[in-house]
């Protein structure tokens, strides 16, 4: 380690989030030709539950011409130390500064990280804005469910990647090794980079079609950086499937990731015991936008728990619908705790969103649960949907008592049952059928608030909430544009760092950078006419915009819509992508 990074470490709080040595990890190249430094813009705990950036670490550490390592948003005392004795941020495993890499990659999985991007550019003394940047700073490139509406961004990012990253990534630093041989100007690999399908330039300004790879053929991590320090989530990660064939109307991810593309039983049975032998973890979790949905959940559990009993490893779904939840997986869970997600607490505006769930589904699943013996229940609502009433908001209280009239019948355990119930805003995101919805103002949020407050404390039930001045905000960098660039940029010479952290969200700074420039946040979280011209319409993510148009149209009129593995809805995507679009789902659409 070098000694002047090793005699600040013992003056913070967590030494070990910068030490580096994690068990795992690959080996530097010193002689590779292009040197890759993968960023997260959040602390290491929360970098380390991320299954993204060890997709992404595995792909380009594989290619003997890329040597690639991390690097995470350093804690403030950090930071200060950093600044006090002139250290540019670094790679962990080598030290090497951040401004010595050939590329900077940030992974941008929530709005609210923004600002954290423009810390660690700065922290590694790289020039914030790219049109300051020059011959010899590094190509910083950005990607992540949050780049679907890149805009807000462009005045930082030099290359743009739309949907998966497991082939864009490696193909960017190998056009970089070809111009830095043939002495290429930074521009003409911007102009060369933007021909590729998924990279958007913003100095070219290109249209770009999202990214989309065959699940099955994909990298896979099954060794993985160990952390040296408690992750959030400390457990290994299985994908099963990429994208949701639901199709709820609020739902971002379950749009963009589009087409489901499976993984098959035996390839996930050989990730799964190859997780738990190469990493020592004691839980692995089935992960998947919808894990349930996985259609041959109940083969795969056969064949990997017998294995995963003998190790002592434990299988979570964290995924669960209301909907789904069958004995098989539940009897796999020595968890007390079943988390659900209804949503909404009427039938009628589940319909709205197209929440294909059911009264009697959740109570159902929630009568199983409590005589397999489950005690505590957790329940996620959403506030602020369209068409939403006061009724809608007295019928989640009315689940929630319905639920502990339930439990006092048929409960298997003598423990006192515990319900949370927890509501987040809804933010109207890009490529989604509310995407021209409003936002409910804050005095709405909180007096949605306050009323499940009340009525939730008097039948002695929990309640969580999302705060409503980050739920507007993270709408404004949403469906931002390029006027925010400069907004973004004044939050954080404001101050503005870790803003998804409640310690250190202060509105009030992004407040006066937008005051700064004129600019109000309701201009950001009105309704928007569905014929106007909208930021993200030079991004084609395979989604029809008629369809989103006629999904948001059914919503109003309370019509549902099926699911995507039923019946081929005409979203757009098997045209977009037919030689990935799912054997199974061509089956449905011929019938």
């Amino acid at each position: 380690m070098r000694e002047d990074i090793k005699q600040i470490l013992s003056q913070v709080e967590k030494p070990a989030r910068y030490a580096g040595g994690e068990f795992n990890s690959l080996p530097v190249k010193p002689s590779a030709a292009i040197k890759f430094l993968l960023c997260f813009p959040d602390v290491y705990e929360v970098a380390m539950s991320n299954l993204g950036i060890k997709i992404l670490y595995e792909i380009l550490n594989r290619n003997e011409d890329i040597s690639c390592e991390m690097c995470y948003a350093p804690w403030p005392d950090m930071a200060k130390l950093l600044k006090d004795n002139d250290i540019s941020l670094f790679g962990l495993s080598s030290q090497t500064s951040m401004r010595d890499f050939d590329i900077v990659g940030f992974s941008m999985q929530y709005e609210m990280s923004y600002t954290n991007m423009l810390y660690m550019l700065d922290l590694g003394n790289i020039p914030l804005l790219r049109k300051e940047r020059s011959e010899k700073d590094p190509i910083i490139i950005a990607g992540g469910p949050c780049c679907i509406n890149p805009f807000p961004l462009v005045d930082f990012v030099d290359i743009f990647c739309i949907g998966d990253g497991e082939y864009n990534d490696e193909k960017l630093c190998m056009l970089l090794k070809q111009a830095k041989t043939s002495g290429m100007s930074r521009a003409d690999f911007l102009k060369m980079a933007s021909d590729i399908e998924g990279i958007y330039v913003p100095e070219i300004e290109n249209y770009v079609k999202r990214a989309v790879v065959p699940l099955e053929e994909a990298v896979f991590p099954t060794k993985v950086q160990i952390p040296n320090v408690e992750a959030v989530h400390n457990r290994a990660m299985l994908e099963l499937f990429r994208g949701c064939s639901r199709g709820c109307r609020f739902c971002q991810a379950g749009m963009i990731y589009r087409p489901v593309r499976n993984r098959t039983v035996e390839t996930l049975t050989k990730y799964a015991l190859d997780l738990v032998k190469n990493n020592g973890f004691e839980e692995i979790s089935l992960s998947s936008l919808s894990t349930c949905d996985y259609p041959d959940l109940k083969q795969l559990l056969t064949a990997i728990k017998p294995e995963l009993d003998k190790r002592g490893v434990h299988i979570s779904l964290p995924s669960t619908r209301v909907d789904s939840f069958e004995a098989q997986y539940a009897e796999d869970s020595r968890l007390s705790s079943i988390t659900f997600a209804p949503e909404a607490g009427t039938q009628r505006l589940r319909d709205v969103i197209n929440k294909n769930v059911t009264e009697e589904d959740i109570f159902n699943s929630m009568k199983f649960a409590f005589e397999k013996g489950y005690s505590s229940v957790k329940l996620y609502f959403m506030i602020g949907l369209p068409t939403e009433t006061e009724e809608d908001l007295a019928g989640i209280v009315d689940i929630a008592s319905r639920i502990k009239k339930l439990y006092r019948e048929c409960a298997v355990s003598k423990k006192q049952l515990s319900i949370t119930i927890s509501t987040s805003t809804l933010v109207p995101k890009p490529f989604t059928p509310f995407q021209w919805e409003r936002q409910i103002s804050l005095a709405e949020i909180e007096q949605r608030q306050t009323y499940l407050k009340t009525e939730l404390k008097k039948i002695g039930v929990k309640y969580k909430w999302h705060d409503g001045l980050t739920s507007r905000l993270e709408t404004a960098l949403a469906r931002g544009d390029s006027k925010l660039g400069k907004v973004i940029l004044s939050a954080y010479e404001n101050g503005a760092i870790f803003d998804s952290w409640d310690e250190f969200f202060d509105f009030e700074k992004w407040q006066n950078a937008f005051d700064k420039f004129n600019i109000v946040i309701d201009e950001y979280t009105s309704e928007i006419p569905v014929d106007a011209n909208l930021p993200w319409d030079k991004i084609d993510v395979g989604i029809d915009k008629e369809f989103l148009k006629r999904e948001r149209e059914k919503a109003y009129a309370k019509v549902l819509t099926q699911d995507c593995r039923k019946i081929c809805n005409d979203c757009g995507i098997r045209v977009a992508y037919p030689e990935i679009y799912s054997e199974f789902c061509k089956k449905r659409v011929d019938r």
